[in-house]
Formats: C-alpha cells, sequence, structure tokens
C-alpha cells in the first residue's frame, strides 16, 4: 500500500498545541569542543537508501526527526504588517493585519540570540543540526518566513517582498527584547539581513551571510525562480527523493540522514493531493520570480554595515562572485570562509563548518581570517537511544 504510515495534523490545527515540550536533554556539551577535524576529508556521495512507500517514509522520518525531539520549543509571535508594505491593495481597504510567524527556540534564554533565517523557499529546521550543536551556549532562534514553513500567509502577492523580510526580522527582533542580536542569513536572508542593518544598526552586532554579498546577477535569480515558482506534488518517496538528489551540488557533501531532515521539514502531506507537498505559498515564490528579472544590488545599504561579519562562501556558487566578494571586504571587519565542492548556500550542518563558526562566535577566528573548510566525517546518524517511533508533535 502506498499510504502515509499515519494522519499528521497540520501545526495550524486549532486541536493541535503549538508548542513541544521539551524532554530531558542529551548530556551536555563540553566546555572545551572539538576543533574541526581537518585531515579527512569524505567522498561527495554515499548510500542511497530506498524508500518504497510512505510507511516506509514516515518509519525512517521518526528516527532522522526524532534526533531532535524535545531539543526545542516551537513558538509564534504576532507580525503586523504595515500598510506600506501593501502596494497592490486599493488605498480604502489598506489596514496593518496580523500574520503569525513560526520560530524555534534552543538553548539556555539567557544567552546571547543568535537568530537564524534562510533562502526564499528555506525553512527553520534547515538551521537543526546548527541550533542543535551551538545550543549549549548560545539561544538560537531559526525564523519561517511568512509564507514559508509553518507560518502564515500574506494577504496579496505583492505584500511578499524584501522590505517585508526586513520587516519581519525587525519584529521578530523587538520580540525576542530588542537587544542586538547576532544574525545569520542564508541567500534571501542574508539581503533582508543587509537591508535591516542599513535601516536599524543598533538591532545587530554581528553578522554571518551565508553565501550571499550586495550584489546577485540576475540570470542565476531567474533560474532559481523557475525552479521554485510552482506547485509541486509528490506521490511517492522515489519522486521526492530525485528532487533532493538535484540540489546535492548546491548543498554540498551531505549524508541522507541531512537531506532528509531538510525535505521532510520544508513539506507536508496533503490529502486533497494524495502527496507530499512544499510548506509554502506559491505566491511568495512567485512575487520573488518578480523581482528576479533584475540583479539584486544592495551596494548603498552594504556602505552602512558596519558590524563585524563572517561571510560563508560555497566555491562552486554562481550567486556569491569573486568580483563581489573582493569589493565587499574593502574596509570592512571581515572573516572568510570557504567551502569546497559546495554552490550556493552551503547547508551548515557539517561539523566543521559549525566548529568554526563557533570559533568566530566566541572570538576566536579575527578579523579579516580568510580559511577553507574541509569537510567533516560524517555524524552517526543516530545518536544516542533514539526514540523507536517520533510523536506526532515532533513530526507535524
Amino acid at each position: 500500500m502506498n499510504q502515509p504510515a499515519l494522519h499528521l495534523p497540520d501545526v495550524d490545527d486549532p486541536y493541535v498545541k503549538p508548542r513541544l515540550h521539551a524532554l530531558p536533554r542529551r548530556a551536555a556539551v563540553s566546555e572545551e569542543m572539538a576543533p574541526p577535524d581537518v585531515a579527512w576529508e569524505p567522498p561527495l556521495r554515499g548510500r542511497s537508501r530506498s524508500l518504497e512507500s510512505w510507511s516506509d517514509y514516515m518509519a525512517f522520518a521518526s528516527r532522522v526527526v526524532g534526533r531532535f525531539h524535545g531539543q526545542f520549543h516551537l513558538e509564534r509571535f504576532d507580525y503586523v504588517h504595515p500598510v506600506r508594505l501593501q502596494p497592490a491593495t486599493p488605498k480604502r481597504m489598506k489596514r496593518p493585519y496580523i500574520a503569525s510567524v513560526a520560530y524555534t527556540e534552543w538553548g539556555p534564554p539567557d544567552a546571547p540570540v543568535l537568530l537564524c533565517c534562510g533562502g526564499v523557499a528555506n525553512v527553520a529546521a534547515r538551521f537543526h543540526y546548527l541550533a542543535s550543536d551551538l545550543s549549549d551556549r548560545w539561544r538560537v532562534i531559526c525564523m519561517d518566513w511568512l509564507g514559508r514553513g509553518r507560518s502564515a500567509w500574506l494577504a496579496s502577492q505583492g505584500d511578499y517582498s524584501l522590505a517585508t523580510c526586513s520587516e519581519q526580522l525587525r519584529q521578530m527582533i523587538m520580540h525576542l527584547g530588542g537587544r542586538p542580536v547576532t544574525l545569520l542569513g542564508s541567500s534571501m536572508g542574508g539581503s533582508a539581513a543587509i537591508d535591516l542593518i542599513a535601516r536599524h544598526p543598533k538591532l545587530v552586532h554581528q553578522l554571518i551571510l551565508n553565501d550571499v554579498g550586495p550584489h546577485i546577477p540576475a540570470p542565476r535569480r531567474r533560474r532559481r525562480a523557475e525552479t521554485i515558482a510552482r506547485h509541486y506534488v509528490f506521490r511517492t518517496p522515489a519522486e521526492l527523493q530525485r528532487r533532493v538528489g538535484a540540489a546535492q551540488k548546491n548543498d554540498g557533501p551531505a549524508t541522507e540522514e541531512i537531506r532528509f531532515s531538510l525535505t521532510f521539514h520544508q513539506t507536508r502531506w496533503s490529502e486533497e493531493e494524495g502527496g507530499r507537498v512544499y510548506r509554502h505559498d506559491v505566491r511568495a515564490l512567485q512575487a520573488y520570480q518578480q523581482s528576479a528579472q533584475r540583479s539584486l544590488l544592495q551596494w548603498d545599504a552594504w556602505r552602512n554595515v558596519h558590524c563585524r561579519v563572517l561571510l560563508i562562501h560555497g566555491m562552486l556558487s554562481d550567486a556569491l562572485l569573486d568580483s563581489t566578494m573582493r569589493r565587499m571586504v574593502r574596509g570592512k571587519r571581515i572573516a572568510v570562509l570557504n567551502v569546497p565542492n559546495t554552490g550556493h548556500t552551503p547547508m551548515l550542518a557539517d561539523r566543521n563548518q559549525i566548529a568554526h563558526i563557533r570559533q568566530w562566535l566566541d572570538g576566536r577566528l579575527a578579523d579579516g581570517s580568510r580559511l577553507s573548510v574541509l569537510h567533516a566525517h560524517a555524524r552517526d546518524p543516530y545518536p544516542g537511544s533514539p526514540i523507536s517511533f517520533a510523536p506526532a508533535s515532533a513530526l507535524r
């Protein structure tokens, strides 16, 4: 039978409590973290698991997702969409309105905040491995953009814009207390971060840009938009696995479990469609497609970014060009991590990448450093004693 193993209620179901109550955490991470493993470089591809049915898929999901169960809370806050960001709404009908923003929260509530936001089609769960590894010393917040993941959708396609993302970041920081944060932005998340800092420099004291700069060429943006601005239905696990494989060059070397974790949270079961569909509003991606007909240029905003910056560069990237990087570093406090065999936006699940990010956060990676980051040995896919089947609250 090619049926889902169980019906999983969506997080917006009013009968489902949106908070994941933490179970006892795994043993605390040692104060002295292991240094990056620079002596080992894995092959690019690993063994591929064949998932014949949705029951097989859900059984595998329970173990992969169960790795993080109890380590974080799923939270929400009310974003207020302002009138100025409603360009397509007739003037007489414009009103501020509320949309719920979902985010996961990891680590001690009194620790410094690391706020993570992904690209145009990413979800908060993209950062699960990073958040898990850094949550011993950081309060890691991973946010779903409006129209993606578990966040609400906006009223009009025209309401989705880079300015809206920047405003969502501002309101998120104010919701967290208004104190300066360290902001990590992948792709569009980095573009929104640059815009935010130019407008509100006091809200961010450190910035991590994951393969993004003030210039993204139009041809690259158009190619990306053509791929994502459509509705997909995956009626078999094999279809979903093929879609995952197509992104391997960009993501870089990663285990099957890491790729599965990402795509599992990017999709949900749709009873109406008879398969899994992406957790996003297609209008949000169509709005991106309209803006992607021209290059993104933020050099004026970039001149107003004066905080410390860590720039992570996928060395096969066609979005962050060498010419852009040379111009970015002029007169700035920037450390650069180059990631080989990887295209646009490394997944940041690799232990070596995370170890270098930790060093930079702790001030042990000097401004102006330029390093190549070799790929770490694969993680244990099921550490500790994984639960035999993750509860529905962890799988929805």
